[in-house]
């Protein structure tokens, strides 16, 4: 990963280098943290998401450094709003994550740091397959929306407490939720936002996800106390 930009104090634009392509990212490093949060984002998103950087502002505010980052270059998102199946292909989302925790261990920034993982829809997925394969160093984990239900196999073997966000209108990614909870054997919880649906665009839902999220983190991250 090599940084090609500083923005706004701690913040920086960097390149994860993969096994096949090039991402980008943007990582910020509040000072004195002690756990840093990588953003698994979901279908047909990005590091630009603004549920994602809503939720990242107030894991900073909490003192907890963030990494957003692209799963997919510009020209497989092209491929993917015609196609859908990259979105889908959680065995090579997984695998890009576990390249950006491996390089968060060596950056000099980050190495000291906790890891926790935030997922969002199929993104939630493959943070949990990542999770298996790093498990010493991914500390916890949060799904927002997310479908974890499509970690399969790989949910009985996921180490870090998992914390899991739906909101309380979306029916049907509750009884995904439901079930991949079902196969969980670590410290595992979910949480349903009264009247939001799948997008969380609902009056002060995303606040309640971003609150939780931080709570969750600070908590399995960090030596403090999640705020009341």
């Amino acid at each position: 990963m090599d940084r090609i930009s500083r923005r706004r104090d701690e913040e920086e634009v960097v390149k994860v280098e993969t096994e096949s392509v090039i991402l980008e990212g943007e990582l910020e490093v509040p000072e004195g943290a002690e756990g840093v949060v990588l953003f698994a984002h979901g279908s047909g998103s990005g590091r630009h998401s603004p549920r994602n950087q809503h939720v990242a502002r107030e894991l900073r505010a909490g003192g907890l450094a963030t990494l957003l980052m692209d799963l997919l270059t510009r020209e497989e998102e092209a491929v993917d709003m015609r196609t859908h199946h990259l979105r889908f292909d959680i065995e090579l989302l997984a695998g890009r994550l576990v390249d950006a925790t491996d390089w968060l261990r060596d950056n000099p920034e980050t190495a000291g740091l906790n890891i926790g993982y935030f997922g969002a829809s199929t993104g939630a997925a493959a943070a949990l397959v990542a999770a298996t394969r790093r498990p010493n160093d991914v500390k916890a984990i949060v799904s927002r929306g997310g479908r974890p239900d499509l970690a399969k196999d790989y949910l009985a073997d996921v180490k870090a407490p998992t914390l899991l966000i739906v909101g309380g209108n979306d029916l049907l990614v509750i009884n995904f939720n439901q079930a991949a909870m079902s196969r969980m054997r670590t410290e595992r919880r979910l949480e349903l936002i009264p009247g939001a649906g799948h997008l969380f665009e609902e009056p002060g839902a995303l606040q309640e996800v971003a609150r939780l999220a931080r709570d969750w983190f600070v908590r399995y991250l960090t030596s403090g106390e999640p705020s009341s």
